[in-house]
């Protein structure tokens, strides 16, 4: 299974009450269906460190370094995991199997001049450091006032 996920790095008031409409419509279809919802997969936390600094940790349970793949292209991260197929044993009887070994795909618009300072992989959380490199033409200028009535 496939799942895409896009957000932008800085969020508007509308994109979040649209992601938490969604998020209402996903869950209530999934309880009337028994389907299981598109938003209980992989979640994340993006929280900011400071002004040009973010921490996103995403939900990779069962997943190891090899299985996952971090790329970052266009102002877009891609992050990505497929389990190895070495752990399904198709002799086995199960009685319930609510662990499933699948594919994931998530995509974040991170928008430009965005890299990413690591990538660590620890107790099912996958976290990457995000740094903003806000272009010096892009930067609030101070100007410096020279006062004329002060005579040296």
């Amino acid at each position: 299974m496939s799942n895409i996920r896009s957000f932008s790095l800085f969020p508007t008031l509308s994109d979040s009450l649209l992601s938490n409409r969604f998020d209402q419509m996903d869950r209530l279809f999934s309880q009337l269906t028994g389907n299981r919802p598109l938003t209980s997969e992989h979640p994340y936390n993006l929280k900011q460190i400071d002004e040009t600094n973010y921490q996103l940790t995403i939900s990779v349970p069962g997943y190891k370094e090899d299985d996952l793949n971090v790329s970052l292209k266009g102002g877009k991260l891609y992050v990505q995991g497929e389990q190895s197929t070495e752990l399904i044993n198709d002799s086995e009887k199960w009685v319930h199997k609510g662990i499933t070994q699948n594919k994931f795909s998530l995509e974040f618009n991170l928008g430009k001049n965005v890299k990413i300072e690591s990538a660590e992989l620890s107790s099912g959380l996958l976290t990457l450091d995000i740094e903003y490199e806000i272009p010096d033409e892009e930067k609030p200028q101070v100007i410096a006032i020279e006062n004329k009535d002060i005579k040296s």
